[in-house]
């Protein structure tokens, strides 16, 4: 029988990037090469898995913007061409490193790799990964739980509590639409907490969330168990902690498993070390150079010399750390389970694009981890969030505090100089669409579209990623741009919309740009929305009901 319980949470985000008007858009290889790096490997792992009938659970947030472009048959399209040319560009490297054996070795690597990832995209997923996921929430290994329309950071937008509302309506709408049921939980973007929020995920029955550690050790009152069991929200919602041990075990690059010298070094690409007429067919056209994810050194140390990449040696290393995180984990939960009165739970969230993409051996890292979990012991077991409060639904009642898992743990990496100019702008421009929703309750035709246009632009301008490149200073020329097309797009349909004069070629071609929520209800931004218009809408919600089931999952303070 296991002492305790290791939740591991996946967060899988992308901003929302598409530029049809562009041949070749640089923004959209974010997305291609997180397919390739993340997304396949991590279902393959998991379908392995399940294929072996291991029992394991697995929790994996997908934002609305990333699973809009996952479905998306132009992006798809423009993801195999991608992928194509990557296969070519493997031929090449065998050829080329015919005489260099240990290279050459690589080639052969990525190349038999590539070939992998084309036919399961192609073959076994039918281009379709949002349904190979869904298969995985269906057979029970895995929870997905719902995101933010488009990923708003909320403490921020939380000046117009109607910014707030839509983002999570809006995604969790998006969840219901995708996978075809409701969701238990809901990964606050940056985990982004203000007192207050959880409110309105308890209008949607939402059962838990997770934050940073602060947001929980700092609650008020002070929590008995610390990270180590949820806390209830007054508004009925449960809030988990991460575990700061097991995070940093693996999410540091310095300190943690993917900075060991044997894993593959991520920035060093061939991309930037060939002959530029040799790599110029598999970079970007405009002539940049950008990765192809041929990377053939090993981290070695910290320095610039860096020795060529042995997969035997890292692949040895995934294992050996996977046997270290649950040897530790295990430690952990038998001093923890010793002093306290239920079974503790780790919960240890990570963005899902660390696990292949930034770090190479992730995925065989994970797999490793957790077949060892389910056979070389008996003191963890591996649980999703919902399914800890079936077994342990009363929980102390608490407030968390403020916080976010960015830098210094508050709002700083969102809100600072470089950035702040954009949230009076974002503020204005969500009360234009209240005004807008309020003043054109039952729109047709083309002011329907012009509406509902608006309410998408509005919030991709409140994505979050835009500020934070702002600030971080990598694509912070995009971020800029972002911002201001989609605000700009608002504020034109605003005027149009109140002059009635719709310039309707225009409409079409930003809505063939921005076609995230292509049935969006452009009046869920309506503070509160009027019951009359909500019903006329959708019909009644089921969320009143919900709402009071999610006050009763913690009904007293633990005693």
């Amino acid at each position: 029988m296991e002492e305790g319980y290791l939740a591991i949470v996946l967060h899988a985000h992308l901003p929302f990037v598409r530029h049809p008007e562009y041949v070749d858009a640089l923004e959209e290889y974010w997305l291609y090469e997180a397919i390739t790096d993340t997304y396949v490997p991590l279902l393959s792992v998991l379908d392995g898995l399940a294929g072996d009938r291991i029992n394991f659970r697995l929790t994996l947030s997908i934002t609305p913007t990333l699973a809009s472009m996952l479905a998306d048959p132009f992006l798809q399209s423009r993801y195999l061409h991608r992928l194509e040319r990557l296969i070519d560009l493997s031929k090449k490297e065998v050829k080329r490193t015919r005489s260099e054996p240990e290279f050459n070795a690589l080639a052969l690597m990525y190349h038999k790799r590539l070939l992998q990832v084309r036919e399961a995209f192609v073959q076994r997923y039918d281009r379709n990964l949002l349904l190979a996921f869904k298969r995985l929430q269906e057979r029970g290994s895995l929870e997905i739980i719902a995101s933010a329309a488009t990923h708003g950071y909320l403490p921020l937008l939380s000046v117009n509590p109607s910014a707030v509302r839509s983002q999570i309506r809006i995604g969790i709408e998006d969840y219901q639409r995708v996978f075809g049921r409701n969701p238990k939980g809901f990964w606050l973007p940056e985990c982004g907490y203000y007192p207050g929020v959880d409110e309105f995920l308890g209008e949607h029955g939402i059962r838990y969330t997770i934050l940073e550690t602060h947001g929980i050790t700092r609650a008020e009152t002070r929590p008995k168990y610390g990270v180590y069991a949820p806390i209830c929200c007054p508004s009925g919602v449960v809030a988990f902690g991460r575990d700061p041990e097991s995070s940093k075990q693996v999410w540091s690059s310095i300190d943690g498993y993917p900075g060991d010298y044997d894993y593959r070094e991520f920035y060093r690409d061939i991309a930037y070390d060939l002959d530029f007429d040799y790599i110029k067919p598999y970079i970007h056209r405009d002539g940049i150079r950008v990765d192809t994810g041929f990377k053939y050194y090993r981290i070695t140390g910290k320095n610039d010399h860096k020795k060529i990449y042995v997969p035997e040696w890292a692949e040895k290393k995934a294992e050996v750390h996977a046997e270290n995180f649950m040897f530790n984990r295990g430690k952990q939960i038998e001093y923890l389970a010793s002093v306290m009165n239920r079974k503790p739970i780790i919960v240890a969230p990570y963005d899902a694009e660390l696990f292949g993409h930034w770090w190479f051996e992730g995925p065989r890292w994970l797999d490793y981890l957790i077949r060892k979990i389910h056979v070389e012991q008996e003191t963890i077991r591996l649980i999703t969030p919902s399914e800890y409060l079936d077994q342990y639904p009363i929980n102390q009642v608490s407030t968390p505090s403020s916080s976010s898992w960015g830098y210094n743990g508050f709002h700083e990496t969102w809100l600072n100089g470089k950035n702040d100019w954009i949230y009076p702008h974002l503020h204005q421009g969500a009360l234009f669409m209240e005004r807008l929703a309020m003043n054109h309750p039952r729109a047709e035709g083309l002011k329907l579209r012009a509406l509902r246009q608006a309410a998408r632009e509005l919030l991709v301008a409140q994505a979050s990623d835009w500020a934070f490149m702002i600030n971080t200073g990598a694509m912070a020329e995009y971020g800029v741009q972002r911002t201001k097309t989609h605000l700009s797009r608002l504020g034109r349909l605003k005027d149009e919309i109140e002059g009635q004069l719709i310039d309707e070629p225009w409409l079409s071609f930003i809505e063939g740009q921005n076609n995230i929520f292509p049935q969006i209800d452009y009046r869920s931004c309506l503070e509160p929305s009027p019951s009359s218009i909500r019903s006329e809408m959708n019909g009644p919600r089921p969320s009143t009901r919900r709402h009071d089931l999610a006050r009763r999952s913690c009904p007293q303070t633990e005693s």
